[in-house]
């Protein structure tokens, strides 16, 4: 095709290239489909507008419009024709421009593709019934029962509309065609409701006739006696529920018909029928399945029964229940106590002890005591009964007597069991018998509370010689038991024989293994105590000092010294806690001495002094955080965790290490300082402050390179994990200094290796000499390097000095110059830094 435009008349059209995609990846957000059409319909892109209403004028124009909406029609039918919407929305417009003929003609054409929609029958139906034409309906519906016998739908729409009519044959007729298909249950009240609203009760009874022999269920046979029983037929319901009887027989009883029975005959006032219903129910339905039943039962005897007749009902009915848990599980012992307790309380002595015979027998299979702990308790319930209820003292011997013979005592015992068959001889006035038994329990099966049972008995007997031989029994079979030398000595000092007490208790500390010390050591002080006996009270407190060295215990020694009337108690009290503090110095736990200090301080703001009160604050410890490394039980590494330390003032091992970081930080504010006057005196033109700004920033550099040397050989020596100097507050001197550097180096030596020989002496002694050595060379460099940044600063501030009487030209151009200079000196001394990164100032300032 040739090109319009004049100055390329004779060249051919150029073909435009077509853009490559060079980057083939997918997009970073995609769309999709349903995205797209989510846009479209929010902002209403496929909205068309509604189309102009049309007036037809005349016959013509009807015409035209029904030929159109008649094309549209037919053309969606033929587009979709199994699609029964359009076909009921094309008779639908029929009927609506009153073509009856029409709307049939589509009905049936929609019929001719889809006979069993059940929608379209009754569309068609509904159309003929709308424009009252009942024959044409009445067709519709025989036509569609026909097809479709079991749209339960149709049948109501069809007995509907002839009970409309009241057609009552008619629809009498149509319900007879209907219960021939033998429907559900509520389709057959449909029926009987249609029959008594027309008062035919007969012919109602014959329907449930046929019902219930369709329906054979109890709930259908309980609805037609009730409906006897409502129309006043009693003797028609009584025949209904026995023929309801005969008919599921014993085979398929159902307490539901029983219960409904009864009831019946309860409105009837015939209580002797129910009795007699229930009983008869009662023996023959399982007695699992007949809960309502015995409910029913019970409350009918509540009502009308008498007091003999109730109860009978509700324990025959328990003794039931507890028969069957005792069958299912004989070890079931909380069955076996409700049981016995409805005994009890209900039932003959006899019935009683029979059935704890028959609890009793079922020992527990294993002769372990777990399993005993309930089942003992059948003996002792079982004694009580007879002592207290059926008042036998020698059944209830011969019950003790037995209990004991069955339990296993090589193994285990149960001393509740001696102390009950005790304390039974004990009201018998049987004294001798009550002793002789808790001495075969002691000589059998010793146990504490068999001890303590028997002590308790003579205390009361007021038998204290008795109680004195049974306490030397009881300390012979448990020497470790603190809390019976308590009571043993505490007997002793009721009785007035304090020697005895204190000897006593001198024998109890005196044992190798005590359960509780603390608590006898406590009794014994406080005893001493009561006994105003100061001095043998700070004997048992050096005496318990050798043996532990507990903060608790040097606390209780301040504060009993501090209770001793006196002068000097306060002094005494402030004695013991300086030597509690310097026997706690080598104790790991650093919270027991922070315990210590704290408790020393209240008792100074107590009854101190202010000297003394400061005294103790200078003591107390700084809370410092740490890390360490964790590890796992396999003993791989877990990571680091934090924690607070507390390092004392006085704690001579730490004072190297906190030398050295506050010498750090006392670096790091000094540097800053510098710098800050730096810039003062950049801004300032006086003589004075530029040589005191010489001065400083020398003395800091001076002590930085120190730092730095002296950082760098504490690094090699050093042998700890880690530290934190984020809370460290000490004070250090400005070079730090050789002799706390040696100091440092020595501690650390001895901590890392205290058990060296002569040889490993001698080395260390090599290494100090070259330790020495190194320090002396940095010393050297350092000051060398200072001296230089001296002179270089000193010229600097000349310069400047001069050039401040210059032009405002000139003396810009020298300060630019001089900032270079101090840039240049800055980078220089940073370099030193990096050379000696290995110290970790730069990070623990961090």
């Amino acid at each position: 095709m040739a090109s319009t435009s004049g100055g390329a008349a004779g060249k051919p059209q150029r073909i435009p290239k077509v853009a490559k995609v060079k980057n083939k990846m997918p997009a970073p957000v995609q769309i999709t489909a349903e995205q797209l059409l989510r846009e479209a319909k929010e902002r209403e892109l496929e909205v068309l507008p509604p189309p102009p209403k049309q007036k037809i004028s005349d016959e013509e124009e009807l015409k035209e419009y029904q030929l159109r909406k008649r094309k549209e029609f037919e053309d969606n039918i033929r587009k979709n024709r199994g699609l029964i919407g359009n076909w009921l929305k094309y008779a639908q417009w029929e009927e609506s421009q009153k073509e009856l003929d029409r709307a049939r003609s589509v009905y049936e054409r929609a019929i001719d593709v889809e006979h069993r929609n059940i929608t379209l029958w009754l569309k068609y139906s509904e159309m003929e019934m709308k424009n009252r034409q009942v024959n044409h309906a009445r067709n519709v519906f025989d036509r569609a029962i026909t097809i479709l016998p079991r749209a339960n739908q149709l049948w109501l729409k069809y007995v509907y509309m002839e009970e409309m009519l009241v057609n009552i044959a008619g629809c009498r007729q149509v319900f007879e065609r209907w219960m021939e298909w033998e429907p559900e249950e509520q389709y057959w009240h449909q029926y009987v409701n249609f029959e008594l609203r027309f008062k035919e009760i007969d012919r109602a009874r014959t329907i449930y006739e046929r019902f219930v022999m369709v329906h054979p269920t109890v709930q259908n046979w309980i609805k037609y006696a009730r409906f006897e029983e409502r129309h006043g037929f009693t003797a028609s319901s009584r025949k209904v529920f026995e023929r309801a009887v005969e008919f599921f027989g014993e085979d398929h009883m159902d307490e539901k018909l029983y219960v409904a029975f009864a009831k019946f005959e309860e409105h009837q006032k015939e209580h002797d029928r129910v009795r007699v219903i229930y009983k008869y129910a009662l023996d023959r339905i399982p007695k699992q399945e007949a809960q309502d039943l015995f409910k029913s039962y019970t409350i009918h005897e509540k009502k009308y029964g008498d007091r003999a007749g109730i109860e009978n009902v509700i324990v025959s009915k328990r003794k039931f229940q507890y028969e069957e848990e005792v069958k299912a599980n004989p070890n079931n012992y909380d069955a076996w106590f409700d049981y016995l307790r409805l005994l009890e309380s209900d039932g003959t002595v006899d019935q009683v002890h029979e059935v704890y015979e028959r609890a009793i027998a079922n020992v527990p299979p294993t002769p372990e005591k777990r399993f005993w702990r309930r089942y003992i308790y059948l003996w002792i319930n079982y004694a009580l009964y007879e002592e207290l209820e059926a008042k036998d003292m020698e059944r209830t011997r011969m019950v003790y007597k037995a209990c004991l013979e069955v339990i296993p005592h090589k193994k285990f015992t149960f001393a509740k069991i001696w102390l009950l068959c005790a304390q039974f001889e004990v009201r018998q006035k049987n004294l001798g018998g009550a002793r002789r038994v808790l001495g075969n329990a002691i000589g059998r099966c010793p146990k504490d509370k068999l001890f303590k049972g028997y002590i308790e008995l003579e205390l009361q007997l007021r038998e204290f010689d008795r109680c004195r031989i049974l306490y030397e029994k009881f300390l012979e079979f448990g020497p470790e038991n603190c809390t019976s030398w308590i009571k043993f000595a505490e007997l002793e000092t009721i009785l007035g024989d304090v020697e005895r007490a204190r000897a006593i208790y001198e024998l109890a500390i005196s044992q190798p293994k005590l359960d509780m010390p603390e608590m006898l050591w406590k009794s014994y002080i406080d005893f001493e105590i009561e006994q105003e006996e100061p001095q043998r009270v700070r004997e048992l407190y050096g005496r318990l000092l050798e043996r532990t060295q507990h903060v608790k215990v040097w606390i209780s020694y301040a504060k009993f010294e501090l209770s001793v009337a006196g002068d000097d108690m306060a002094a005494r009290a402030r004695k013991i806690f300086e030597q509690g503090n310097r026997s706690l110095r080598s104790c790991d736990e650093k919270e027991e001495r922070l315990m210590l200090l704290e408790a020393w301080r209240d008792v100074e703001e107590e009854a101190g002094s202010a000297e003394s009160l400061e005294k103790v604050n200078k003591l107390m410890p700084k809370r410092v955080k740490k890390r360490r490394k964790v590890q796992t039980e396999d003993g791989m590494d877990a990571g680091w965790e934090e924690y607070y330390d507390y390092i004392f003032p006085e704690d001579e091992a730490n004072q190297p290490n906190l030398k050295l970081l506050a010498m750090a930080k006392r670096w790091k504010e000094q540097k800053e300082r510098v710098e800050e006057e730096e810039e003062e005196g950049s801004t300032s033109g006086d003589d004075e402050d530029d040589d005191d700004d010489d001065e400083k920033q020398g003395g800091g550099e001076r002590g930085a390179a120190g730092m730095l040397a002296m950082a760098k050989q504490w690094k090699k020596q050093r042998n700890a994990d880690e530290i934190d100097i984020s809370g460290s507050d000490e004070e250090g001197s400005e070079g730090g200094g050789d002799e706390s550097r040696g100091k440092t180096t020595k501690q650390l030596r001895k901590q890392k290796d205290p058990d060296k020989d002569s040889s490993s002496e001698e080395e260390t002694r090599e290494r100090k000499k070259k330790g020495r050595a190194e320090r002396e060379d940095s010393s050297d460099s350092s000051s060398s390097s200072s001296s230089e940044d001296e002179d270089r600063q000193k010229k600097g501030k000349r310069r400047k000095r001069a050039s401040s009487s210059s032009s405002s030209s000139s003396s810009s151009s020298e300060e630019e110059d001089e900032t270079e200079r101090d840039k240049e000196r800055r980078r220089r001394i940073e370099g030193r830094q990096d050379e000696d990164a290995d110290t970790d100032i730069s990070d623990d300032d961090d």
